[in-house]
Parts: C-alpha cells; structure tokens; sequence
C-alpha cells in the first residue's frame, strides 16, 4: 500500500521515494511512496486520491494509468526499489491515460531495426 505519510509517523525520510508526476498538460504533483510500492500500487494511489488541480485530466479507472520513466512505460509489477530511484530525492515521472502498454522488449525490436543513421539515439 502506498505511503502517503509525514516522517514522524513512524516512516523513515530515506526510506520514501518522492515522485514529481506530470500529465500530459504539463500540470504536476508530487507523492511520496515506499520503495515496495509498484507502477499499479502509484496509478491507484493516484487514481483513489486525484488532486484538486488536475480535474479537467481526470480518467474513468486507475487501470488506464501509465507511468514513463526514462522514456519507457513502466510495466505494473515493477517496483520503485527495482528502479533504484534514490530515496529522499525527487524522481519525476510523467502519467498518462493508455490502454495498452507495448511489450517490454519491442522498443528495443525497433531499434534494432532501424537504419544505422539512427544509432546516434539508441540508449546503451
């Protein structure tokens, strides 16, 4: 479960993770989360406690919810400690209503594919 709370109640700040979450409008909030929360853990915690200021964005259910990190769409099991995000730093993510999600290898598919004048953008 996502946790939401100050350090004095009982939550060690090193131990948080602060995610900086941008719509697509550019709009943004943060939340603090535990290294075990999960991008499914973050899209309902988000989704359950949507903020004020975000209305006009609001989705219809918290499964449409995507997170991308590193320009790459985090799969629903995987955890904020798997992605060694530093704790007690802010992490910015952006969160977007999708769908469907592409395959975890397919990005990689596609760059293999490509010509090599694109090379120069491939993440090594």
């Amino acid at each position: 479960m996502p946790v939401c709370s100050h350090p004095s109640e009982g939550h060690l700040m090193s131990e948080e993770v602060h995610l900086r979450l941008i719509l697509v409008s550019g709009k943004t909030q943060d939340f603090t989360f535990s290294p075990n929360d999960s991008a499914t853990d973050i899209a309902k915690h988000v989704f359950d406690n949507w903020p004020a200021g975000w209305e006009e964005e609001r989705v219809s259910s918290p499964s449409i919810l995507r997170l991308i990190f590193q320009g790459r769409f985090l799969h629903g099991n995987v955890t904020l400690g798997a992605l060694k995000l530093p704790p007690g730093r802010t992490t910015v993510m952006h969160l977007v209503a999708r769908e469907t999600l592409p395959e975890p290898n397919s990005h990689g598919q596609r760059n293999r594919e490509k010509t090599t004048e694109s090379n120069c953008c491939l993440l090594l």
